[in-house]
């Protein structure tokens, strides 16, 4: 059964290029954008439960743009006057120039790696002596602090975002051929919003061993996964899976 339309469990592409845009066009798909998931920041009472000294530490580790933004809404809630001497370890040269949302940038110990916690800890090690926080959320990857233990970094994890399904109660007698997903979460919102889905021929497909997991494990049935070495994307695997569906259904024509 050839694909025709494909529900991506992600917030639509921002501008007019896309991997997907192209997608649609090359084989006149209909691609739909939603987020499965979303992201709520702990309450201050929360927060307080946890126990932790933000003058106690002396770095900061960022992961994404969104432990930033909760940094600093955390520290502005709490009335903690975040020091010019803190310095930042950001995972991406990105979420580094983000920091100028709230910092001046070139007035303050800014770091980063290329795009992995690995590649930070390559820079992080010139400063073993400091006293990381790390700004996380309630699902984060075990590779993140098992990297920094192994490491003997002085570290803690701070839980200021949690990740929780969004209502997607207007999709119930929606169908799509293909459902997308990239992240454990989205399989958990999908299954908390339609607790009886059946996945008869809706093919599912997956980008990461995590969300492949995930799956799986929740019995259903994995019909994409990527990466591949001959589709290092997510739209590089579909395009090839589009493609096997079509030859198929010619062959079936002939």
């Amino acid at each position: 059964m050839a694909i025709k339309t494909i529900l991506v469990s992600q917030p639509a592409p921002q501008g007019n290029k896309s991997p997907y845009f192209d997608l649609a066009e090359k084989y006149d798909l209909k691609i739909d954008f939603r987020s499965f998931i979303h992201v709520e920041g702990v309450e201050v009472q929360e927060f307080r439960k946890q126990k932790l000294d933000l003058a106690a530490h002396t770095a900061v580790i960022l992961t994404s743009k969104t432990a930033v933004d909760h940094f600093f809404r955390i520290a502005e809630e709490t009335r903690f006057e975040v020091p010019d001497s803190m310095k930042y370890f950001c995972i991406s040269e990105t979420i580094a120039y983000y920091l100028q949302k709230y910092v001046a940038y070139r007035k303050r110990k800014i770091f980063f790696g290329k795009q992995t916690i690995l590649d930070l800890v390559d820079v992080m090690k010139k400063h073993k002596k400091e006293k990381f926080l790390l700004p996380c959320t309630d699902i984060l990857r075990d590779k993140i602090p098992a990297t920094l233990e192994e490491n003997s970094f002085d570290f803690t994890k701070a839980v200021l975002y949690r990740t929780v399904a969004s209502d997607l109660s207007d999709l119930e007698n929606v169908y799509y051929d293909m459902l997308v997903f990239y992240s454990p979460g989205g399989i958990e919102s999908l299954l908390k919003n339609f607790p009886d889905f059946k996945q008869n021929n809706t093919t599912i497909a997956a980008f990461g061993p995590t969300t492949a997991n995930a799956i799986v494990k929740n019995k259903l049935r994995l019909d994409l996964h990527a990466p591949q070495p001959n589709a290092p994307s997510m739209t590089g695997a579909i395009e090839n899976y589009v493609k096997e569906q079509l030859r198929t259904e010619k062959r079936k024509q002939a």
